[in-house]
């Protein structure tokens, strides 16, 4: 557990500051952003805490190493210099997982398949013996990644996703995902110490990651991850993976500081949010009424608002329908414009005019494929 390793946490585009400032808040060491995410150095452990504390990455990866690989032959040569009988055996299966920027070769599903052969003929050679590859639940998940002609290989820790926390087996329409919501909140400003509102909270997202957030409870708490399948999985890796959890446990908090509101216009939404919140463990922190949007009355003092608003799903992608929600919600938050602070995940571009107030700072972001803002309305910071 004493080596030392290179990570880097990728993160959906424009989270990548709220990830490197989480990764800094963990006193991880190194911590170094970039396009799609942020580098960090440190042991197993390191890679560990950030798989179960961070609340924006999208997955952590061990690098295993970088090489100029143009061409086929160098890729294959690249990929088989690596020790895999380190990392593999042939009780376990693996997977390639492969992206391609700017590079000779131009087709990942081919750069996977070349990757997967120089590892078997490496475990071949060196053991005498190849491990199985399954593409759908892998105990070894390899990550290739060429760009301009330079290849790095990494294993991912992670295994699902980090945004599967485990507690969403039910949505309406496209959810927003758990580590976007976390990074809307934690660029926001969201403060725990003072009352929250979603007026349009769907599914429940942003108000389930901020309960989790004003009670401290570790995101990754109660899920399995990728490196605990793997080969090298020990007793000694075992019992620091058990201390990090225990020490989560101990971090968490019995109650959010400040009240947590839930809101929304319709009935099955709110059901599906509060089920949601049960599964996260955090459904007595979350107050949930049904409320339309335009009427925001009452507000506790001194409330912060987060939103997603709806993009046109739930209205039938009717667009005076969405203009009328847009305009009546900014008509509502007028009254409390210079004292509410107001933060806008919006997917719309119909949004803005509509709401008719003075956007004080903006980021974009992206909700998957679907480019979004990131607006903050109400009194100057």
């Amino acid at each position: 557990m004493r080596a030392v390793f290179d990570f880097f946490a990728t993160a959906a585009k424009g989270t990548e500051g709220a990830l490197r400032d989480e990764l800094k808040s963990l006193r991880l060491p190194g911590v170094r952003a970039d396009r799609g995410g942020v580098h960090f150095r440190g042991t197993l452990a390191d890679g560990m805490k950030a798989c179960l504390w961070s609340r924006t990455a999208m997955r952590v990866l061990l690098s295993l190493g970088a090489q100029e690989a143009k061409g086929a032959d160098a890729l294959y040569d690249a990929v088989f210099s690596i020790p895999w009988e380190d990392h593999l055996s042939a009780r376990r299966t693996f997977a390639v997982h492969a992206t391609v920027r700017s590079s000779e070769l131009t087709h990942s599903h081919f750069v996977a398949l070349r990757a997967k052969d120089a590892i078997v003929d490496r475990m071949r050679e060196r053991t005498g013996d190849r491990p199985s590859v399954d593409t759908h639940k892998p105990d070894v998940h390899v990550v290739v990644h060429l760009a301009r002609d330079r290849v790095e290989v990494s294993l991912d820790l992670s295994g699902e996703p980090l945004h599967r926390r485990g507690w969403r087996v039910e949505a309406k329409e496209a959810p927003l995902r758990e580590t976007l919501a976390a990074a809307v909140l934690l660029l926001g400003g969201y403060d725990p110490k003072q009352p929250f509102l979603d007026p349009m909270c769907g599914s429940g997202t942003l108000a389930i990651e901020a309960a989790l957030i004003a009670r401290n409870i570790a995101p990754g708490r109660g899920r399995h991850f990728g490196f605990m399948r793997w080969p090298a999985w020990g007793d000694e890796e075992a019992r620091a993976f058990r201390a990090l959890q225990e020490e989560a446990r101990s971090l968490a908090l019995p109650k959010a500081p400040a009240p947590i509101l839930a809101r929304d216009r319709f009935a099955d939404p709110l059901e599906i949010a509060h089920r949601n919140a049960e599964r996260a463990g955090v459904a007595g922190s979350i107050e949930f009424e049904q409320q339309d949007a335009r009427d925001l009355v009452p507000l506790p003092p001194g409330c912060q608002i987060f939103v997603n608003p709806p993009y046109g799903e739930r209205l039938g992608g009717k667009r005076l329908q969405l203009e009328g929600l847009y305009r009546g919600f900014g008509e509502a938050y007028a009254p409390f414009e210079e004292e509410v602070p107001l933060v806008v995940l919006s997917g719309s571009p119909l949004f803005e005019r509509a709401f008719g107030h003075r956007v004080r700072w903006r980021h974009p972001l992206y909700n998957g494929p679907l480019e979004a803002h990131l607006l903050r309305y109400g009194p100057r910071r």
